[in-house]
């Protein structure tokens, strides 16, 4: 067995993927850079990025699954599942071996059915983090969110809200991967940022503005006086939002 660690990124497992068939490297594993399940007597390579072979593998799969099975293939990779590198490796593998086909329909093949089903999974989880976000004004006038996915979807949602919110300057983190997006009335960058996450949490601490602080009291007063308690369906409203998604609420916050 060959065991390749790469260094997280997309970039460098599509540069592990080049390299397997570069050296024809039998019974190849690839896992991450940190992955500390490490096989005892596998050959240990350890990858370095190389964009221009990345990029080769890219166009090469652009022209045999096309758009649609590139972007399964990226959304998959965003699930973070354990041992999704060595899934994505069987089905492009699956694809040079059948080049006058379209695989990715494919789904008696259990790596294809997989990449489906992350998909799926991500892309839902995409659309939710659309719908449950909520923005806090902070004393500098950035807007900011917090957000803490199942998968690693900051990067899905940038077009949807740089679009929704373009005339004012904002902030999504994601809590668990320590990274964030940061939108500045031109531009979007990636942002690394050290978080007091006690302070986010406390509805009395002093780096939200003013003017947030009460517009979130008058919401959260609106939906207490709008509830009608004898009509409360909770099993209805669970379906609806679930209960991992409330902490993004402004109108589940106790003040």
């Amino acid at each position: 067995m060959t065991q390749l660690s790469y260094d997280n990124t997309f970039e460098g497992l599509l540069t592990a993927v080049f390299e397997i068939y570069e050296f024809k490297y039998l019974n190849p594993k690839i896992i991450k850079k940190d992955d500390q399940q490490q096989h005892l007597f596998a050959e240990k390579i350890e990858i370095i990025t190389d964009v221009s072979k990345s990029d080769r593998v890219m166009k090469k799969l652009q022209a045999q699954l096309g758009s649609d099975g590139v972007r399964c293939i990226i959304w998959a990779f965003l699930s973070e599942k354990t041992g999704v590198e060595d899934v994505i490796f069987d089905v492009i593998n699956y694809a040079v071996q059948n080049p006058t086909i379209n695989i990715m329909k494919n789904f008696s093949n259990d790596s294809v059915l997989q990449i489906s089903q992350l998909t799926k999974n991500v892309g839902r989880e995409k659309h939710r983090m659309e719908a449950f976000i909520r923005f806090e004004e902070l004393k500098d006038g950035i807007y900011f969110a917090k957000i803490d996915p199942d998968f690693d979807v900051l990067t899905l949602i940038i077009r949807h809200f740089k679009n929704r919110y373009q005339d004012q300057k904002w902030i999504i983190y994601d809590l668990r991967r320590k990274y964030g997006v940061y939108y500045d009335l031109n531009d979007v960058q990636i942002v690394m940022m050290d978080l007091d996450i006690k302070s986010l949490h406390d509805n009395n601490n002093q780096i939200f503005s003013d003017t947030e602080i009460n517009y979130q009291k008058l919401w959260w007063e609106y939906f207490d006086h709008t509830n009608i308690k004898e009509r409360k369906n909770t099993k209805l409203h669970v379906q609806h939002v679930p209960k991992r998604y409330w902490k993004y609420l402004t109108e589940k916050k106790m003040f």
